[in-house]
């Protein structure tokens, strides 16, 4: 079928979309790619239709007439033809609002002598008719005779523009109009199918791919059952949206398999049309109750005022789930418990990776136990320290989810605008809106140094500790004013409620990064006093097992090792493995520790321990005392014993070693072997999920006073 023929049915009420389709989620790199790919000719896929006198639910306001006979459904290319849509017609579809375009991905742009394509830049385009909008070309607003006149009348002093100059522009106003004509290659489900066998084969086409989620794969099967159900829970995100709250709908899915089958991550359990009573009743519970009570917690006790401060909105689902079961009636102590849980989720990465698995332990947790949120808090200590450091600090920007815990932590305190001393939890207008801004102004520190030509002290201008929250209008007031010179007017109780040191020695320009580490030590401690502050919480003994371990993937406080020291590759002992395994643990040891797991690869295969056992003739117990006299001799008698924890596990007749390394007291340099077999001394850090050596020589000095310094 013809591009202009599929815009056409639309138009003409032929052509529809059903409801349990997900919505418009195209970025502009799609649509972008998308007319790359039609300008030169290349396969844009093909489309699957469905013939049918007996549609489900539609999206749109146009609905079907029985009058009109079998309709066409568009089942998968919907991303696609929406997008050729609102360029080529450059209007929303029929079967969308304007609200429901997440992203708007009209006024693409095209060079048409060059055709590049890029979105509007006023920079670029604006004294270059060259560039026109692609939607002007479509609706021959913009002709080839009228952009050659205007580009004459650009360039006075060049009385002709060369015949071939011409032509090319002349083919490729063509090309671009022949894209209507394009066709797309169209599969088409027969009209004698039923709406549960083409939801199926909707569902077998899209779940192949990695264009949808498991969730909506879900809610498509579940929307063919109950064919209000996208609707209804669509009405509740753009409420929730409204108060602040945003989510996508498969945060909702998530939120109905957590209540209805506790659990989070097998999605089949909702296919069946068995589901459709039981869902009625728990989504008629959630949006009519459970969700607002819990965004209400989240606003009033947790001080959360939007979701683009929560670093993942799935750590709400154990917390929805455990107030589905109490009816919206959770006691003031698991209100303050459930707080605390999520702020640590959010700081120490709970859902970062694995999510589903996850949640299903987390959900299981929180139906089957008296003290859940304990037992939450329990795993996330075991897999790293509460206590927040004063170096995990160092480098860090406004992405890093310890930029929104001290958004919480000061509107708890009532902190205000150092300025207006208007609080950072009132309702303003625009020019009081809140900004982040650069307690030493960047214009000032990119002068003295911190800019992008060294990383480092870039970073470190950047860095969360540098910020306070001003409102618009104070900012704009503020300017690059000297720290020195605005904060003396600061009211100090002010500067405390934001946790800004009152020491004016420490706000001058020479003095920043003393200023930063001060700073460093004062959050660190306030905020842990905040956390420890909300509830006291009990401490069940929980066995975190080796499978859920490795199931949370290599990270920045999680490594694995195939062996100590057999090489799989070379098939033999090859000691150089030893000095990885002794750099990863130094790592640890002068970061925030973490745990070393040896004899499993990775991709997180047990691969055991037995050839290392084999190439020590012995066995666990010899293991162990070879690792522990490498690190004696390599770190000092005794920090084998001080310093680490050694345990090993079973899984599948292999046998792995758990090594739990602390946060050192002291830095550890490692000697290391180069290709000459020359041996020099490293210092190693894990800024993420593998081991850097610090290379420079006032990098090491520099991080060793800030993270050792007593």
């Amino acid at each position: 079928m013809k591009i202009s023929q599929i815009l056409d049915k639309i138009d003409d009420n032929q052509l529809y979309v059903p409801a349990f389709q997900r919505q418009y989620v195209w970025k502009r790199d799609h649509v972008k790619a998308l007319f790359n790919s039609l300008i030169k000719e290349y396969p844009t896929g093909t489309i699957l239709t469905w013939d049918t006198n007996s549609p489900p639910e539609l999206k749109g306001k146009k609905q079907y007439d029985k009058r009109q006979g079998a309709v066409k459904l568009i089942l998968d290319g919907q991303q696609r033809i929406t997008s050729l849509y609102m360029i080529i017609r450059g209007e929303i579809p029929p079967y969308y609002t304007e609200k429901e375009i997440i992203q708007d991905t009209r006024n693409l742009y095209v060079n048409i002598e060059t055709l590049e394509l890029q979105y509007y830049k006023k920079y670029q385009m604006v004294n270059n008719p060259l560039w026109v909008n692609l939607t002007d070309v479509f609706q021959k607003k913009v002709r080839a005779h009228h952009l050659l006149t205007e580009l004459k009348s650009k360039n006075p002093d060049t009385e002709t523009i060369d015949d071939e100059r011409i032509e090319v522009i002349h083919d490729n106003f063509i090309k671009i109009e022949n894209i209507k004509d394009r066709d797309f290659l169209e599969q088409s489900i027969p009209i004698k199918a039923s709406i549960r066998e083409a939801i199926d084969i909707f569902y077998i086409v899209n779940a192949s791919g990695v264009n949808l989620t498991e969730a909506e794969l879900a809610l498509a099967q579940i929307s063919g059952y109950w064919p209000d159900a996208r609707k209804l829970i669509l009405k509740k995100l753009f409420d929730l949206s409204d108060k602040g709250f945003v989510f996508n709908l498969d945060f909702f899915v998530y939120a109905l398999l957590g209540v209805i089958h506790n659990i989070g991550s097998d999605m089949r359990k909702l296919h069946s049309k068995d589901n459709i009573e039981v869902i009625k009743a728990a989504w008629k519970k959630l949006d009519t109750q459970i969700l607002d009570y819990v965004m209400n917690i989240m606003q009033s006790r947790a001080y959360v005022d939007h979701t683009k401060e929560i670093n993942s909105v799935y750590a709400l689902i154990p917390i929805i789930v455990y107030a589905y079961n109490k009816n919206g009636k959770m006691s003031e102590e698991k209100i303050k418990k459930a707080v605390k849980w999520f702020y640590y989720s959010q700081i120490r990465n709970r859902y970062i990776s694995t999510m589903p698995q996850k949640l299903d332990k987390d959900i299981g947790i929180v139906v089957e136990s008296e003290n859940p949120f304990d037992e939450l808090l329990g795993i996330i200590k075991s897999e790293r320290s509460l206590e927040i450091q004063s170096d995990e600090f160092v480098g860090i920007g406004i992405n890093h989810p310890l930029y929104s815990l001290m958004r919480w932590y000061f509107k708890s305190r009532n902190a205000v605008c150092l300025t207006t001393g208007i609080s950072l939890r009132k309702n303003m207008g625009k020019k009081y809106t809140l900004e982040w801004d650069h307690i030493f102004p960047y214009s000032l520190l990119k002068e003295n140094g911190y800019n992008m030509a060294n990383r480092h002290k870039y970073q470190l201008a950047q860095e969360i500790t540098n910020r306070a929250i001003l409102t618009q209008i104070a900012n704009r007031t503020k300017s690059d004013m000297e720290p020195d010179e605005y904060l003396k007017k600061v009211d100090k109780k002010a500067l405390e409620l934001q946790s800004i040191p009152y020491n004016p020695e420490y706000w001058k320009m020479e003095n920043f990064e003393l200023f930063l580490d001060e700073r460093r030590k004062l959050l660190s401690e306030n905020l842990n006093e905040f956390l420890d502050g909300i509830t006291e919480m009990e401490s069940p003994q929980l066995n975190i097992s080796i499978d859920e371990l490795i199931m949370e993937g290599e990270s920045k406080h999680l490594e694995f090792k195939s062996s100590l020291r057999w090489d799989y590759r070379e098939q033999r002992v090859n000691k150089s493995l030893e000095e990885v395994v002794l750099k990863t643990i130094a790592a640890f040891n002068n970061t925030d520790g973490g745990i070393l797991v040896i004899g499993v690869d990775d991709d997180g295969e047990f691969l055991g321990l037995q050839n290392d056992y084999d190439s020590l003739n012995g066995d666990k117990d010899k293991f162990q005392l070879h690792l522990f006299n490498l690190l004696d001799a390599e770190y000092g008698t005794g920090y084998s014993t001080s310093s680490i924890t050694v345990t090993f596990h079973q899984k599948d007749n292999n046998e792995v070693c758990k090594i739990e390394i602390s946060n050192g007291d002291n830095p550890l340099y490692t000697n290391v072997t180069d290709k000459h077999g020359q041996k020099s001394q490293k210092f190693f850090v894990r800024p993420g999920n593998a081991s850097k050596e610090l290379a420079s020589h006032s990098e090491v000095t520099e991080y060793i006073n800030n993270r050792f310094s007593k």
